[in-house]
């Protein structure tokens, strides 16, 4: 067995192993990317699924493009207008389906008899979060890689971006006692900046300990892998030297509201399907998610060192959806990047609430956006491209999504409010009538509705005939809550379109959208936030529901559902995020999913270790507990790392400030009243200022 380098005598001690540098250098996307393996074309399998996926979706687009044209005869500039935004919509929905049924084409993908000899690293970047949680779930997965086999040769890392001190406290604490219950190394590393936000510090641990590792595990605070599910994932990688990542299909677990049970509840029954069809398409030039992922270390680091982009924020600056690109520039190497979508022990968390969803999204909307600077680098695959451009539409669909509902409206109006002109020419012999095909627009609306509602309907007679009909309450409370989700979805879908297209504006506007701590247990809003939310989109639907409903009644048929949504959007916001309703529909047997009546082994035994790992303390009485109890102060100080020799200078005199203010200060209290925030940082890095702060009196 290739097991791990020997540690130095007492390394049990150190937060951290010895560095085991390796180069990864910042890429030049306008060069030519550095030497990896031999592009190969790709089997017929999958030329055969993108046919389907992105020639379907191409016929279907000119297919729709061509009954509208027809629908309007010689069209107006406004009906060329509406006829503009309804192609690049009809096409979106048709590449939901196209996608999806080119999954009949996916690989069977086998896992080696042999387990390997791979050195595994497991990383698990945190920022301001639940350390108990986190580390529950890592002791969780340090006992089962031990069952595995694994132990001689896997090590998990906590790579801390915090930068609050009580967070920090509490990672340490936690990170303290779960060494003592974990059968495998568990190490821990808080950088002294959090440049480049997760990129970045992915990339400095691979350069301060990527040569210890073969391959690299990387794991969301909220998300975890089984024992198995690793140990399959590097055999895999192990037996094709050209694999550079393999991505798995996350399943959503832990949601409580009602919100949360509808997204795992939807990623559970249509998210094997979908993931299909992705792994179909993409073949070996696959997308990267940023987590619940293996890659091969030298490969990653040789490839994917992220340069930032020219210009402020929100265009330039640090990559923000880094993994997309980072996937990209694997391929353009020469690596093989693949979804493997047959392993089902890849789980993580999910947003709790709509507004939390949202925050998300304005980020993720920013990186996306980002993407459109980077097709033209240099060596990109034509399939990495379509990532880019697949994850650039699913946020500009919403913007051309209005603009088609108010060009249709705008048409309506024209119709209403005009006479029709006959005979436009004096010569004229025969009148010239208004040609508009109703039955034919029909016919595209139900065709349009047809191509997004299959693709559910067939996910979920899937699950009729396999186990997880029987593991989500039985095939008649599958397909109500199918239907549930469809109705739930159908709400909140004009709200979320709204909420994008003004997100698309304030990048435009050149507004960043910074970075937060992830919110990963809501509560409730009440009214009063749910209405400053919402009170815009109340108003637009009601004044919309009252112009139709006076003007033209005809079209409230197909703006119903969007009305109505738009209406009841803070009601639905506010029961969506209400764990009350959530369990009411738990306990109908309501969008229950397989692993919420068998919950995996990992997430149970996780959820009990959690309970045993310290709580986290907020805000200063999270540091004053340190000075109350040499026993918490010891831990927090036996998981400090070594002071590096290159301190910033800034941070050296924040040390010589916070000295000088602990110095002066009449107790423990009091000093922290001094502190600003970069000196009570500085104060919880260093047992010597520790030290000093802990003699003072209470």
């Amino acid at each position: 067995m290739n097991s791990l380098s020997p540690l130095p005598a007492g390394a049990g001690a150190l937060a951290v192993p010895p560095e085991a540098p390796l180069p990864m250098p910042v890429q030049d996307f306008r060069a030519p990317p550095a030497g990896g393996p031999a592009r190969r074309l790709s089997p017929l399998r999958v030329w055969l699924a993108r046919l389907v996926a992105f020639g379907g979706t191409a016929a279907i687009a000119v297919i729709g493009f061509w009954q509208m044209l027809e629908t309007f005869g010689e069209p107006t500039p406004l009906q060329i207008a509406f006829l503009v935004l309804f192609a690049p919509t009809f096409a979106w929905v048709g590449f939901s389906f196209c996608a999806t049924l080119a999954g009949l084409f996916a690989p069977r993908l086998t896992t080696p008899a042999a387990p390997g000899h791979a050195r595994v690293a497991v990383a698990m970047p945190v920022y301001h979060e639940d350390a108990a949680a986190s580390l529950g779930l890592l002791v969780a997965l340090a006992r089962e890689l031990a069952a595995e086999g694994m132990a001689e040769r896997a090590e998990i890392f906590v790579l801390s971006d915090s930068r609050d001190a009580a967070f920090a406290v509490n990672e340490t604490l936690a990170v303290a006692a779960a060494r003592e219950m974990s059968p495998l190394p568990i190490w821990y590393r808080r950088r002294t900046t959090n440049e480049d936000r997760k990129s970045g510090n992915i990339a400095d641990f691979l350069r301060r300990w990527g040569g210890r590792y073969d391959q690299v595990v990387v794991l969301d605070a909220d998300s975890i892998l089984s024992g198995a599910t690793i140990r399959a994932l590097s055999a895999r990688m192990e037996a094709d030297p050209e694999l550079g990542l393999i991505q798995t299909m996350p399943m959503l677990v832990g949601g409580e509201t009602i919100f949360a049970r509808l997204t795992q509840f939807a990623g559970r029954v249509y998210g094997p399907m979908i993931a299909r069809g992705v792994s179909a398409w993409s073949g070996d030039t696959g997308n990267y998610w940023g987590h619940n992922a293996i890659i091969r270390t030298r490969a990653f680091a040789a490839a994917c060192g992220l340069p930032r982009l020219t210009g402020r924020p929100p265009f330039g600056g640090t990559i923000l959806s880094h993994d997309f690109v980072e996937a990209a520039a694997l391929c353009r190497a020469g690596w093989k990047v693949r979804l493997d979508h047959d392993l089902r022990g890849s789980f993580e968390g999910c947003p709790p609430t709509l507004l939390d969803m949202a925050v998300r999204e304005r980020r993720w909307a920013q990186g996306n956006l980002q993407h459109l600077r980077l097709l033209s680098m240099r060596g990109i695959r034509g399939i990495s491209r379509a990532h880019f451009l697949i994850g650039v539409m699913g946020f500009l669909m919403s913007p051309i999504w209005l603009a088609l509902i108010l060009v249709g409206l705008a048409l309506s109006a024209t119709v209403l409010l005009s006479t029709p002109e006959y005979f436009p020419n004096a010569y004229q012999l025969f009148p010239a009538w208004p040609v508009f095909d109703s039955r034919r627009m029909l016919w595209l609306f139900v065709a349009a509705m047809g191509l997004l509602l299959l693709p559910k309907f067939i996910a979920t007679f899937r699950a009729w005939w396999r186990p997880l009909a029987k593991n989500s309450g039985g095939r008649v409370r599958i397909f109500a809550s199918a239907l549930f989700e469809t109705v739930l979805s159908a709400l909140i879908a004009p709200v979320q379109m709204l909420v994008q297209t003004r997100q698309i504006l304030e990048i435009l506007q050149g507004r960043d959208s910074g970075w937060n701590a992830q919110v990963r247990a809501g509560h409730m809003p009440g009214w009063s936030t749910v209405l400053r939310h919402h009170w815009s989109h109340v108003a637009l639907g009601v004044a919309t529901l009252l112009v139709l409903w006076r003007f033209s009644p005809v079209q409230l048929i197909w703006l119903t559902p969007i009305l109505a949504g738009l209406i009841l959007a803070p009601l639905t916001t506010r029961l969506s995020a209400s764990p009350l309703f959530g369990r009411w529909a738990r306990m109908r047997g309501l969008l229950v999913t397989p692993e919420e009546r068998e919950p995996p082994a990992i997430l149970t035994e996780a959820a009990a270790i959690a309970r045993h790992l310290p709580a986290g303390v907020a805000g200063r009485e999270g540091l004053l507990r340190l000075g109350h109890d040499a026993a918490l102060m010891q831990r927090h100080v036996s998981v400090l790392p070594a002071e590096p020799q290159d301190l910033p200078v800034a941070l050296r005199l924040s040390r010589v400030t916070a000295a000088a203010k602990i110095a002066h200060a009449a107790s423990r209290a009091e000093a922290l009243d001094y502190l600003d925030a970069a000196e009570t940082d500085a104060l919880v890095a260093d047992p010597a200022l520790l030290a000093s702060w802990a003699a003072l009196p209470a």
